[in-house]
């Protein structure tokens, strides 16, 4: 059975301990600094509230779901904790920006790594989790840590140089996708609609286009030109986001998440 601590249940956190939760042979222990929020995802998932050095003497995988400026501080409190185990763990680190390295240097010794760039969508199975291991992670660990959260969605290991680029896309990304589905959805009340049937419309559009890539294999492009039909009301749906820079704008939030996250791990 893996034991799967978390320290920091919030948005991402949670997202992963709620998937992990879908696997009856998981173990999970929660800590947060607030104890509701970890006793409010306690009684979702049935994991056992814990605090940090609790958590961090018994998990086998050691999820730090903390923002990169609170990582140092996590860390330092843990460094012994950490330094007295005698037996194998993983550190698990989702802090954007922040390097597998920088993460050892923190913890004060080279233990394993797995550090993971996930996304909401996570929590219903449907996530992106990418991924990079440090070179004294074994096969089976890394194995046993893909069947644990197996739930979460598709995984993708990259070199962790690309990290932070993949993160742009698919761990903000669905910031920029749930602002794309708002922003249609409004478009629709403006035509009549009323306002939960657009929304639901929108996002089940979205949802079947994002599939239909996936299971096809077709290029968005290819996609795109078989719903635009000459003459007809698409291309002009599409000219009009063509003339106010929809696409330059879409590959601008992306660079500029790149950016801010590589400016976060300093």
């Amino acid at each position: 059975m893996p034991v799967l601590g978390f320290i920091g249940t919030g948005n991402m956190g949670g997202a992963l301990a709620r998937a992990a939760a879908k696997d009856p042979e998981n173990k999970l222990l929660l800590a947060n600094r607030s104890p509701a929020k970890a006793e409010a995802l306690a009684g979702q998932t049935g994991g056992q509230v814990l605090n940090n050095k609790e958590a961090a003497a018994k998990a086998e995988y050691l999820f730090l779901g903390v923002k990169p400026h609170l990582l140092p501080g996590i860390l330092a409190e843990l460094r012994e904790v950490l330094a007295a185990r005698r037996d194998r763990f993983v550190l698990v680190s989702m802090a954007a920006g922040t390097e597998i390295a920088r993460v050892r240097g923190l913890a004060g010794g080279d233990w394993p790594v797995i550090r993971i760039m996930p996304n909401t969508p996570c929590s219903i199975g449907e996530g992106m989790l990418l991924y990079a291991c440090s070179e004294n992670v074994s096969q089976a660990e890394e194995a046993r840590f893909l069947r644990a959260m197996a739930a979460a969605g598709r995984f993708a290991k990259l070199e962790e140089r690309l990290i932070d680029a993949g993160s742009a896309v698919s761990g903000c990304g669905p910031a920029f996708v749930d602002l794309f589905i708002e922003a249609l959805a409004d478009g629709g009340v403006a035509c009549g609609l009323p306002r939960a049937l657009a929304l639901e419309l929108a996002a089940q559009m979205t949802a079947g286009a994002a599939r239909l890539i996936l299971e096809s294999g077709t290029h968005p492009g290819a996609l795109k030109d078989a719903v635009c039909s000459p003459g007809g009301s698409t291309i002009q749906g599409v000219r009009t986001l063509e003339e106010a820079g929809f696409r330059a704008a879409v590959m601008d939030a992306a660079i500029a998440a790149y950016e801010k996250t590589l400016e976060l791990g300093k």
